[in-house]
């Protein structure tokens, strides 16, 4: 008899284990000639070499099947120690698994664009309205390529605008001031890693969510990076991100030019950064529009509404615009 420990890396180990360790008691009854035992995400095997083996090898099947689907049943489990291929969806427009397995889907077509875009261009811009998936789409890209191996690291940034010289007033440190602010960023992950994962990436800054002024100096390798809401910074702001891009990064930045919350002496970021860069090579362009809003039925016509409006203000006042 034998002993072998076996490390789960990248697993989340109530997903893996199951509900009080359902699945652990399933391979024990289908390995009854091994002394298996879990704790963390450690497991500890006792027995003949032969069958050491073989579990080992399932084991590092059903690893592989629950970090790609952030799920493992017990028909799953079946399925692969007894040889057969379990169920994946594989549909052309799927970016990743979420929670449970849900499918996460480019649903219109400019979030495919985007799925597209980011395998083209190692910086993209994504302007849209409210609702038309942008911000997800691209943080949804950004997680495929942390579960791939891709990249070590993702960093989401938003600036705070809204907050102004209000910040200082509102209560706790500084993180319980400037959460509110990126509460977006924290949802859209919520949907696609486990809890248990997702903790242990923010604790160990494998995933960074921080507000812009916090990427001031730093040089960013290995990692996805995602700037959100950038019709909010200023011409120096999106400047000092754009050069962050590091060695293997990839830039996504994200924003609707129709919700400018700057002063209006002062020139949005992003328009002046689209116009600049337009014709560098590997940087790309997704323009989303109000066919794309996948929100309440009811979110399109809002948009349809505020856009009448502002037209109707805006005549004979000439506009903001990057020239693309």
């Amino acid at each position: 008899m034998i002993e072998r420990i076996i490390i789960l890396e990248s697993v989340d180990p109530v997903v893996f284990f199951g509900i009080n360790n359902s699945n652990i008691q399933l391979l024990k009854t289908l390995y009854p000639k091994l002394r298996i035992v879990a704790r963390g995400n450690v497991i500890k095997v006792i027995g003949e070499e032969d069958e050491l083996a073989a579990f080992e090898e399932k084991i590092h099947e059903l690893e592989k099947f629950s970090i790609e689907m952030n799920l493992l049943r017990e028909e799953d489990i079946l399925d692969i120690v007894k040889g057969k291929a379990p169920v994946i969806i594989n549909a052309d427009n799927l970016i990743i698994h979420g929670l449970n397995g849900k499918p996460i889907v480019a649903r219109t077509a400019n979030q495919k664009r985007l799925m597209d875009a980011f395998q083209e261009n190692d910086m993209l811009f994504a302007i849209g309205p409210a609702g038309s998936g942008k911000t997800y789409t691209a943080i949804a890209l950004a997680v495929r390529a942390l579960k791939n191996k891709q990249v070590r690291k993702i960093i989401l940034s938003r600036p705070a605008v809204e907050a102004g010289e209000k910040l200082g007033f509102l209560p706790g440190d500084m993180k319980e001031k400037i959460d509110p602010y990126l509460q977006p960023l924290y949802d859209a992950l919520e949907d696609m890693i486990p809890p248990l994962k997702l903790k242990e990436y923010l604790e160990t800054k494998v995933i960074q969510i921080a507000p812009l002024a916090f990427m001031r100096g730093r040089t960013l390798n290995d990692a996805v990076i995602i700037l959100d809401e950038a019709q909010n910074t200023t011409r120096p702001q999106i400047k000092m991100f754009l050069t962050r891009l590091g060695i293997n990064g990839k830039m996504i930045i994200t924003g609707d030019i129709t919700q400018i919350d700057l002063p209006h002496t002062q020139q949005s970021g992003l328009v002046h950064a689209m116009g600049v860069l337009r014709h560098i090579r590997g940087i790309g362009t997704v323009e989303f529009n109000k066919k794309d809003i996948v929100r309440h039925r009811l979110v399109q016509k809002i948009v349809e509404a505020y856009e009448g409006e502002e037209r109707e203000t805006q005549k004979g006042r000439p506009s903001e615009q990057y020239e693309g």
